[in-house]
């Protein structure tokens, strides 16, 4: 099976889960709007990135899980969680909301935001290890659950808003197929890139992988 390479995305193959019950050392939050309208368009290619490493790490199918769709699994001996919100962008920060109650889960390290960002070309990649919001929705709404910015995230560029073009529209826009080629053909390298931030922390995954 070819592993998935964007919208329209492609099953999982058999899955090594972990108990449902223990506690991930990591939670991967991949940002996107639900619903098929919204698979193709650049807010959502948090969710190709999500699907990826799902794939890549032969987690199990996701199952929505109160705000989010979570697929569970171990990568390099580490429990982790990929999850997907099962809400609407701007209200992102539902799923983290439980985490906040984990005296032993430390957003600035444990937590990765993987986001779409209109101000990067489409290719680019940034680590980041907490900032603004940048205007976009889904962090604003991570920022009030966590009642904080310092938790890192993965900026993935989506290509700049031309002159003219409500943001808002451009970033529920397909890309053109050129630039859905350039972000497909980085998919592969993203696992790894996540990878070295679970085991080495943001700045290994800074240093290495921001271009």
């Amino acid at each position: 099976m070819s592993p998935p390479k964007g919208p329209p995305r492609l099953p999982t193959p058999p899955p090594k889960a972990i108990e449902g019950s223990l506690r991930p050392a990591k939670v991967v939050l991949a940002l996107g709007n639900p619903g098929p309208r919204y698979d193709a368009t650049r807010h959502n290619v948090g969710w190709w990135v999500a699907d990826r490493l799902a794939y890549d790490w032969g987690a199990p199918p996701f199952e929505e899980v109160d705000t989010a769709w979570v697929s569970r699994t171990e990568v390099e001996g580490m429990a982790v969680e990929i999850r997907k919100p099962a809400v609407f962008m701007n209200r992102s920060g539902l799923a983290v909301l439980d985490l906040t109650h984990d005296e032993h889960f430390d957003p600035s390290r444990d937590l990765l935001v993987v986001v779409d960002d209109a101000s990067l070309e489409v290719g680019r990649v940034r680590f980041r290890p907490s900032g603004g919001t940048g205007g976009h929705n889904g962090l604003r709404s991570i920022e009030s659950a966590l009642d904080s910015d310092a938790y890192p995230r993965l900026r993935l560029g989506v290509g700049h808003c031309p002159d003219g073009t409500d943001l808002a529209d451009w970033v529920l826009s397909a890309m053109d197929p050129a630039d859905e080629d350039v972000f497909v053909g980085l998919l592969p390298e993203l696992t790894p890139a996540v990878e070295l931030w679970m085991l080495e922390g943001t700045e290994a995954a800074m240093n290495r992988f921001n271009r």
